[in-house]
């Protein structure tokens, strides 16, 4: 996954995938981050203006597995990052700092039965409690 992101998110950005997701920083530069969770790589291209939150709901949703969804789900919140609705079907879908949309699974969980329902829409944001 690659992202242009604007610099003044880079301690942030770098904060939220080191410590919240556990990746590994490969690179990290005036240009570009780099980091790895597993196979996944995460790029980031710092660039003085990005595109705003709002345009990544309408972007692609990536998913990322764990093992322990319930101390995962309190690491991102605790971090402060946008909750999204998922419309009562059990599963996180949040936007990480920049606007990445991702949806929070159990690594060994078969979630079948949430991609085939019509009742999830996750690109709308969850009221405030």
């Amino acid at each position: 996954m690659a992202v242009f992101a604007a610099r003044v998110e880079q301690t942030r950005i770098r904060k939220f995938y080191c410590e919240v997701l556990g990746c590994k920083s490969r690179v990290q530069n005036d240009q570009v981050d780099r980091y790895q969770l597993d196979d996944v790589h995460f790029f980031f291209v710092w660039q003085d203006t990005a595109l705003d939150e709002s345009s990544f709901l309408k972007a692609i949703y990536l998913e990322l597995r764990a093992d322990n969804t319930e101390e995962m789900t309190r690491k991102i919140l605790a971090f402060g990052v946008k909750r999204l609705e998922n419309l009562g079907d059990g599963i996180l879908y949040f936007q990480a700092p920049v606007g990445q949309v991702f949806k929070l699974t159990d690594i060994n969980v078969d979630d079948a039965q949430h991609e085939a329902s019509p009742d999830v829409n996750p690109g709308i944001s969850a009221p405030t409690p």
